[in-house]
This record gives C-alpha cells, sequence and structure tokens, in this order.
C-alpha cells in the first residue's frame, strides 16, 4: 500500500534557501535512535525510537530545525 505525499500549492520563489550554522546548503537524511524504557514501553526490553534527521553532508552536524522540539537541547553540542 503506497501513501501519496500531500500536493502542496507552493511556488518555490516563494519560499527561503536553508542553511546549516556553517553556511552550507545540501543535507542528507539520517535517522537518530532514542531508548524508551521497557518499563515506559510495556515490554520485556526497551525499545529503539527511530527519528529522521538532516545533517550537513560537509560538516556532519544536525540541522536542528528538523529535530522534535522537546529534545533539541539535547543536541546542541553535535
Amino acid at each position: 500500500m503506497k501513501t501519496e505525499q500531500p500536493k502542496l500549492n507552493i511556488n518555490l520563489k516563494n519560499t527561503e534557501i536553508v542553511k546549516s550554522d556553517d553556511g552550507n546548503v545540501i543535507f542528507a537524511e539520517g535517522i537518530i535512535l532514542r531508548k524508551a524504557s521497557k518499563f515506559a514501553v510495556g515490554t520485556a526490553q526497551d525499545a529503539l525510537i527511530p527519528i529522521p534527521v538532516f545533517y550537513d553532508v560537509v560538516t556532519g552536524k544536525l540541522l536542528k530545525e528538523t529535530l522534535p522540539g522537546d529534545i533539541k537541547d539535547e543536541y546542541d553540542n553535535l
């Protein structure tokens, strides 16, 4: 079963360039993993939660805008 992306009616001329803190504009997609306690998720083992993010291909630094707001501060030094 394939889900379709919603079609947005946006003129790209009305958008902004996204730059890393170092001024780079090319990003790759990666995954950060978060561990949830087996007690919190109700399973026999701890669970790993994948979170898709983007990172600067030149520096390897995370694009903080792609992190969920409640964990951004944990990645300040990466």
